[in-house]
This record gives C-alpha cells, sequence and structure tokens, in this order.
C-alpha cells in the first residue's frame, strides 16, 4: 500500500469515526418529551384569578426537594376540569372566597419518585411536619402513597380556599424548623388558606374530609369547599380535604408522563 493510499484510508476512517458521533449526537437530540393531549390547558388560561401555589415545584413537601417532572410552577388540567373549576371561581368570588390550587396533573414519573422517597426508610427529614403520627414502613399499606394516581389522569387536582383580600404567603426556606400538619393554624407553616384543621398533603386521618374531631370555622370551610365544588361535577376523595376529580374523566384509564410545563402543551399558554 502506497503512503497516499494509507492517507487516504486513515482520512476515511476519521471522518467515518465522526459521522457515528455526530449521528449519535442527533438521535440524542431527537429524542422528545411526550406532549399533552390537545384537550389539556393551562389553568391560567381558562381561570386567571385562581391562585396557584404548586408544592411540587417547591422543596416545600413531604419530599423534601422539587419533584421530578415539575418543570414549572404550572397548574395543567383537561379543559372540562379546568372550565368546571372556573365556575366554581365563579360562585365562590361572589362569598368573597378564591380557589387556590396546590397541585394539578401530575406526571407519572412524579408518582415515582414519591415511590422511591417512600421506600427509602432513612429519609425522615419532613416526618416532623408532614406524616407524625405515621411510621413511614406504613405509607403505602395506609394508602398515603401508590404507585399511580389519579392525578396523572388530568382532571383531579389538590386545592383550598382563600380569603379575599388574598395576602401573598412566604416562601419556604429549606432547613427551617418544621411544625406538625395539624398544629393550630398560627403554629403550622403560613399559608394564606382559611383553616381546614390541617395543612396540605397531611398523612394524618384529621385530614379526613369529614372527620368528626374538626368541627366549628373548620369544619364549615370544609363544607364550603365540598358543597361548592361537589355542585358542580367534582368528586371528593374522602381521605383528603383537598383532593377533587371532575367526572366524567375524559382518561379515565390512561396515566400521562408529560412534564409540567407549558411546552408539553400543543399550543403556547
Amino acid at each position: 500500500m502506497t503512503r497516499r493510499s494509507r492517507a487516504v484510508r486513515a482520512l476515511i476512517t476519521v471522518l467515518a469515526a465522526l459521522f457515528a458521533v455526530t449521528t449519535a449526537s442527533t438521535t440524542a437530540r431527537a429524542t422528545v418529551e411526550p406532549k399533552a393531549p390537545q384537550d389539556f390547558v393551562a389553568l391560567r388560561t381558562v381561570g386567571p384569578t385562581i391562585l396557584q401555589e404548586m408544592r411540587y415545584f417547591t422543596p416545600h413537601n413531604f419530599v423534601g426537594e422539587r419533584i421530578d417532572g415539575y418543570r414549572q410552577p404550572l397548574c395543567i388540567l383537561t379543559r372540562s376540569a379546568a372550565e368546571a373549576l372556573h365556575r366554581a371561581q365563579t360562585r365562590l368570588l361572589r362569598q368573597g372566597y378564591t380557589l387556590k390550587v396546590y397541585d394539578c396533573y401530575r406526571p407519572q414519573r412524579a408518582v415515582n419518585h414519591f415511590v422511591r422517597w417512600a421506600q427509602d426508610l432513612d429519609d425522615q427529614a419532613t416526618k416532623s411536619e408532614f406524616y407524625p403520627n405515621v411510621d413511614k414502613t406504613r405509607l403505602f399499606d395506609d394508602g398515603y402513597i401508590a404507585d399511580k394516581s389519579g392525578h396523572s389522569r388530568g382532571s383531579t387536582m389538590d386545592l383550598t380556599l382563600v380569603k379575599l383580600p388574598a395576602r401573598p404567603t412566604r416562601p419556604y426556606v429549606p432547613g427551617e424548623p418544621l411544625v406538625p400538619c395539624y398544629a393550630p393554624k398560627s403554629q403550622r407553616f403560613p399559608d394564606n388558606s382559611v383553616d381546614m384543621g390541617t395543612g396540605f398533603d397531611c398523612f394524618d386521618t384529621l385530614a379526613h374530609t369529614l372527620d368528626p374531631r374538626i368541627q366549628g370555622q373548620q369544619r364549615a370551610n370544609r363544607l364550603l369547599l365540598k358543597n361548592t365544588l361537589e355542585g358542580l361535577g367534582f368528586v371528593n376523595l374522602a381521605e383528603e380535604w383537598w383532593h377533587y376529580t371532575f367526572k366524567p374523566e375524559p382518561y379515565p384509564d390512561t396515566y400521562f408522563d408529560f412534564p409540567v410545563s407549558s411546552k408539553s402543551l400543543n399550543k403556547a399558554q
């Protein structure tokens, strides 16, 4: 083989290697995230006056860190659920209240994050606030954590009531002392919502919507939320005063995994 032939062959080898690297890089870039179906919307485009405090975008939740799949602090719902929520908001505004959502559509990857956290029995960092009376080994058996969530179907949301005029809620500072979620409202982490007897995501039987120990104004607040939403087609999860699903669900058997982001929606919202 001549010197020139060896040089040409070496050049071809280098070019082939570069092509392989470029092709692999292009393939990686071509991997795209799943998108939401056409009838998923950002709640702000349907119910712009509804407050949003998306807890899983922040570290102030029972896991103690931002949850996988939450790219933006954005409430995404099926259009039918969002429109029904807007109708509820219209009724409540006339009574001097606004709705506030803590969570809406939840991707399957977020649910998987919850499951991994629950299986890590050494991680007890948030116990003193979110599950003071529950042994972490019981979270699955007691129904607090599951490998599927109705939130992933797009018509379920976690929400509360805020008395108008709404005052801002200060942000959570990681590392600050935690207080039990069932402590008196004045002692719990600040939340501009009305007093529901427990905080959001309280893993305790006191969070059951009609728990008989919750009386007075706390019970009245729960019933105002419950009666308003149920009158418009929502169904409450009896174990969580904050958890509602709009029925009938457009996707009763589908668990989506697109990220919580405006880019997941088919049109810019």
